[in-house]
């Protein structure tokens, strides 16, 4: 047994020697797999197979089309028997809530290249002339989709990973992983100990088990799934061509031909059951396991299925697996970094493994060894899960996943399911106000305000509180507005070395002068886009750093793994101790100058400015500073001074005609203000010049993180674009394609309806040669092509004149 390795990854299944074969793909062989019992012996080996296209994700449909790319070839290259069938697969739509969700895919199939075509009766009956369509409107044709032999697909993986050099250890158990003084991990196992540089969690359904042994923890619920395979069928022994995958809201599952027989699986809706319950997770000793089979519990959703296939009911079933699948509280697989602890990441926690398996290998790999990925990984970050996220948070939003696994979700639409975790001090005071709340990091924010009791009909086109987010946005511009905004992740950096620290870390300058306030970036050593902060320096050796609510975690391990020894630098994540108060509008100075003795005027407390001043007798960090283009102070107060500064400023807006606003009114504002995102516009997969973000860089500074990488970059097809659109009733999202005379040239990143400006508004990332002010392109809204012009400057106060007033 090797005593050294660069990557140890713990775990045999299909992540595992994914994310081994294409590490090796990436230049790195010396990683050593250990494997406490066979390779697929988790949950892989019962896996039924599946490879679909479609996913609610446009960076998760990249995940699946690469597999779906890379599985048809992988017996070829290694020369694994894989049993790889390209069958195709349709997705059919029983109302049309599921097909606007399907004409949603369609769009970005178009950018990222997998084969998609929406289908009617007619076509689906050819496809499937055994299916029953009553109910069904139209069908998702996707032919790159397969399935395959789960064992055989991880066993080839496997063994491309040994012919680059890989090791893999199989019936050898980890027993413990402890960090070392100076950084490296040493994973004792059964065989003997392994120090290495990284240590990858790639567990599976037993990843909780692994995360324990170094004081972290895995997000995730395992539930038991059933699928059943029927005995033969004649129709499948006349030797047509084989049918495609069938995915069906109506029985909640999927159906197939399996060789000459069915194969039937279902997502209960109901008495649904975890997997090891009441403890939630298996013995580390254990392997191969199956659950006994429960048809009374799935037998609803099988008859539905067979109603679908009636071919399926006359055979009767010969086979029931009911195995364990772990799922994450979001669905999405945890891909990345361990909060708090360097160098040891996830690769686990998806419930669709061997279809997400190739792609999750080849994304992280090249974050693990090239500090970013070709995608945007923020959506599959484990760091994305907080505290919060305990095992009844899990469990609650895992049932809910599970059980809406083929529920068509809307824009806008939310369960409350595990909710609330984490409440502002104000949310009892804006639930009374009719406030709508979102979660986001576990935290509830407003969404938007019911006045007149209305709930949201969710959708893709404009909604029943469009005009709702409208007077909130009017009110905001023509008066004044509170948000509480309370989620930021808020940080304090202080220290001798403090300035130094930051303007190494990110490539803006920080503030010179106490009071003075900068957006800065950190950047990765490769030049892309790692965060975005607001810094307000409040004195010599102390600033002030604000982030987005879900970056929380993320951002605190880049700014505690960034100190160097000796640097004289102390971080404080102070979240949970300040709240947060968004005053806005053209009235927010007359409303707030009585309530406090500081001088508020524009040359006293001039815009980009921060100040500690007392507000309604309450002490408060005052910047002035707006996302949504007005006048106006973010007013930071100790979390117990909160709900008195609420009120104070609430009874002096009376006369203003203050109002409380919500996140819909907020991009609607941003929107019409041009400011890019985080997560959206600003990811890891751009460097600043490519987001357009060239005027928050300090070239002047020599030993930033990332500037010779910036300077280096090779011109690549990517340029985010400021966009107006000729929508009619649906406004982009992010995600849809965009044109140039019929050819894909990019796709939108976010987008929404600017109130103050009527006008539908969007970002878009395309290629550099279609940027310039006026370029006139589509983009495919809804199944629609919309006209589109790239603008020069924000379609709103360009000269940012409201605010420095």
């Amino acid at each position: 047994m090797k005593t050294h390795a660069r990557v140890v990854i713990v775990g045999g299944g299909i992540m595992g020697a994914s994310l081994a074969y294409h590490l090796a793909l990436e230049g790195e062989t010396d990683v050593l797999v250990v494997e406490k019992h066979e390779l697929t012996s988790g949950s892989t080996w019962h896996a039924a197979g599946q490879c679909p296209s479609i996913t609610g994700s446009y960076n998760l449909a990249k995940i699946h089309a690469y597999s779906n790319a890379l599985y048809p070839r992988l017996e070829a290259i290694t020369g694994q028997y894989t049993s790889w069938h390209a069958s195709g697969g349709l997705r059919l739509a029983n109302n049309e809530a599921e097909l606007a969700w399907l004409k949603r895919v369609h769009g970005y199939s178009r950018s990222i290249g997998f084969r998609m075509e929406i289908v009617g009766l007619e076509e689906i009956r050819r496809l499937n002339p055994y299916l029953t369509t009553d109910g069904v409107i139209a069908a998702a044709w996707t032919t790159d989709d397969g399935h395959g032999d789960p064992a055989g697909i991880c066993n080839a993986l496997a063994k491309g990973a040994r012919d680059l050099g890989v090791s893999i250890l199989r019936h050898n158990r980890v027993t413990g992983i402890r960090r070392r003084p100076g950084g490296e991990w040493e994973v004792a196992t059964e065989q003997g100990t392994v120090v290495a540089e990284m240590v990858v969690n790639a567990a599976g359904c037993y990843a909780r088990e692994v995360a324990r042994m170094v004081g972290a923890d895995a997000p995730i619920t395992n539930m038991q799934h059933h699928y059943v395979v029927t005995h033969p069928i004649k129709e499948f022994a006349q030797g047509r061509p084989e049918l495609p995958v069938m995915r069906d809201s109506y029985m909640s599952g999927y159906f197939r031909q399996e060789q000459k027989s069915g194969l039937m699986g279902v997502y209960e809706h109901a008495d649904l059951r975890e997997a090891w319950a009441p403890a939630g997770h298996p013995q580390w000793e254990s392997s191969n396991e199956l659950f006994p089979d429960d048809l009374d519990r799935i037998g609803p959703w099988l008859e539905r299925a067979i109603e679908r296939m009636p071919i399926f009911g006359e055979a009767g079933i010969r086979r029931v697996i009911n195995g364990a699948i772990p799922h994450t509280p979001d669905g999405a697989p945890l891909l990345g970094p361990v909060a708090g602890l360097a160098n040891f990441w996830d690769c686990c926690g998806t419930s669709f493994g061997i279809a997400q398996g190739g792609g999750c290998g080849k994304y992280l790999a090249q974050w693990m060894i090239h500090g970013d990925a070709e995608i945007n990984m923020s959506e599959f970050d484990p760091r994305r899960f907080g505290p919060y996220a305990d095992p009844d948070y899990v469990r609650a939003k895992v049932f809910l996943d599970y059980r809406t696994t083929f529920t068509t979700r809307l824009p806008g639409e939310e369960d409350p399911d595990g909710r609330p975790r984490k409440k502002s001090p104000l949310h009892e005071r804006l639930a009374n106000h009719g406030c709508v709340h979102t979660e986001t990091f576990g935290w509830e924010r407003p969404k938007w305000f019911s006045l007149d009791g209305r709930e949201e009909r969710s959708g893709y086109a404009r909604t029943n509180v469009f005009e709702v987010v409208g007077e909130e946005v009017r009110a905001v511009h023509e008066r004044a507005g509170l948000i509480d905004l309370t989620g930021f992740a808020k940080y304090e950096i202080s220290g001798a070395d403090a300035e130094s620290f930051l303007n190494r870390v990110c490539a803006n300058r920080m503030p010179r002068k106490a009071g003075g306030i900068s957006l800065v970036h950190p950047l990765s050593r490769g030049g892309r886009i790692a965060g975005e902060m607001t810094v307000s320096r409040l004195a010599d050796d102390r600033f002030y750093a604000l982030s987005a609510a879900v970056a929380q975690l993320r951002d605190r391990d880049l700014l505690e793994q960034s100190v160097l020894p000796g640097e004289r630098v102390r971080i404080a994540d102070v979240t949970a101790e300040y709240g947060v108060i968004v005053l806005s509008g053209p009235r927010s100075r007359e409303l707030l100058a009585p309530l406090s003795d500081a001088d508020l005027d524009n040359s006293a407390f001039r815009w980009l400015s921060a100040r500690e001043i007392r507000v309604a007798g309450q002490p408060v960090r005052a910047l002035r500073v707006s996302y949504v283009g007005e006048l106006g102070w973010e007013l930071h107060a100790p979390m117990a001074s909160l709900p008195a500064l609420y009120d104070a400023l609430w009874e002096a807006g009376r006369r203003f005609g203050l109002v409380d606003y919500g996140l819909y009114a907020v991009n609607s504002m941003r929107m019409e203000k041009g400011y890019k995102a985080w997560s959206t516009e600003l990811t890891n997969e751009l460097n600043m010049l490519e987001a357009d973000m060239a005027r928050f860089i300090d070239f002047g500074k020599e030993d930033f993180v990332g500037r010779a990488a910036t300077l280096a970059a090779p011109t690549r097809p990517l340029r985010i674009v400021y966009l107006e659109v000729d929508a009619a009733d649906t406004d982009a999202r992010g995600a849809e394609p965009v044109f140039v005379d019929g050819r894909c040239v990019g796709l939108t990143t976010s987008g929404g309806y600017g109130h103050r400006v009527a006008k539908s508004l969007a970002f878009a990332c395309v290629d550099p040669a279609h940027a310039a002010p006026g370029t006139r392109l589509e983009i495919q809204i809804q199944g629609e092509m919309r006209a589109a012009t790239v603008l020069e400057r924000p379609a709103f106060d360009p000269d940012n004149a409201r605010m420095r007033v």
